[in-house]
């Protein structure tokens, strides 16, 4: 049986192969929360035909990838900051701005507080309910924000709970930030899930709010975690220079710099991926919900969270059950807000989705 210190991270493959001898290209990542269509062929095909990048320096301002990421994102060149990946970025951010005290909106991504303790920030947990669905309030959430708080850190659509705000809540909150002179760091991880992207995003607030950082990745839509690039917008410029200032230089490799010229514009693959989770987001809540013991928080992203109503059952136990399998899923105890009763795996292709339903019905 797993203890409390057992629960693994959607890309700690490695641990599970040695823990229950399951070689890693046997187990089914579903708590990885990563695209199951695999890279964009675009990018694989551009790749193949460009390796030469490799034998030149990257360009320091990334001018092609920035303005790539303007095509992708409408946000102006000189607002976008690439980095190498969007934990790096977070820590950047946090490292930089330096909030003395942070609101997270939890249970969320742990990267956020590693980052917080490291430079002593003051965190205060605005915890999400199960009352309410796991869904934020911004009236209420503006009530805690004051002079105090320099930063606002909200992950749109939430990890874990695969809940999200609109774009008008998003401003409603940013507003009042920018009345306390407050920092919001929205991660947008993953928001290109979303059948409309434009009803959540916060990038269109970017140019107006000098207070308002919006981060993003290509480790889980575009399954690239390996090429470790993501990318903020911010249109604050006295940030953008003291980063650029003080950041190492090529901190992109020049290959991955090159895959983002090529990869956002890969506009069939972005559309099958959509259609895909659609689909089997649909289809597994629905196989689920047949189950007076499975209790489905509902999705809006890649993912959705489960709990568990079997009184004998926990989460922990549901992982055993499912990796025995070759299943992995997140046992999401140890998230602020939730407990021993709360699982959570993304959607991958439909063979895959059904073996793991028909695991879950087997033991909930």
């Amino acid at each position: 049986m797993l203890q409390p210190a057992d629960q693994f991270h959607g890309s700690d493959l490695e641990k599970v192969e040695q823990l229950y001898h399951i070689r890693r290209e046997d187990i089914r990542p579903f708590g990885a929360n990563v695209n199951p269509l695999g890279l964009s062929p675009k990018m694989k095909q551009a790749l193949q035909e460009h390796l030469d990048v490799l034998s030149d320096y990257p360009d320091r301002e990334y001018t092609a990838l920035r303005e790539a990421l303007q095509a992708y994102t409408g946000v102006d060149a000189s607002y976008i900051l690439p980095g190498s990946g969007g934990t790096e970025l977070i820590s950047t951010f946090i490292s930089t701005i330096k909030p003395k005290k942070t609101i997270v909106i939890e249970p969320t991504y742990s990267e956020y507080k590693r980052d917080l303790k490291e430079i002593k920030s003051e965190v205060i947990d605005y915890v999400l309910t199960e009352k309410n669905q796991f869904q934020l309030d911004p009236t209420d959430l503006c009530k805690r924000i004051d002079e105090s708080v320099d930063m606002v850190i909200l992950c749109n659509p939430n990890n874990p709970t695969s809940t999200c705000i609109t774009i008008s809540q998003v401003q409603e909150i940013l507003e009042k930030c920018k009345a306390t002179s407050t920092f919001l760091l929205v991660d947008e991880t993953y928001v290109e899930f979303v059948k409309d992207v434009s009803i959540i995003s916060a990038l269109p607030l970017v140019k107006k709010y000098n207070n308002l950082i919006v981060l993003r990745g290509v480790s889980k839509f575009f399954a690239a975690p390996g090429l470790r690039l993501g990318y903020a917008c911010t249109s604050n410029g006295k940030l953008l220079r003291y980063i650029k200032k003080h950041a190492n230089p090529w901190s992109i490799s020049s290959i991955a710099a090159y895959a983002g010229t090529v990869m956002f514009t890969d506009t069939d693959y972005i559309q099958r991926t959509r259609d895909l989770v659609a689909q089997e987001q649909s289809l597994v809540c629905s196989a689920l919900k047949t189950r007076q013991t499975i209790q489905i928080i509902p999705p809006v992203t890649n993912f959705v969270l489960v709990k568990i109503l079997k009184k004998d059952i926990t989460s922990a136990q549901a992982f055993e059950h499912c990796i025995k399998k070759g299943l992995m899923i997140r046992d999401c105890s140890n998230f602020v807000g939730l407990g021993p009763e709360y699982i959570r795996f993304c959607f991958l292709n439909p063979e895959d989705d059904d073996k793991l339903v028909n695991t879950l019905l087997e033991i909930l």
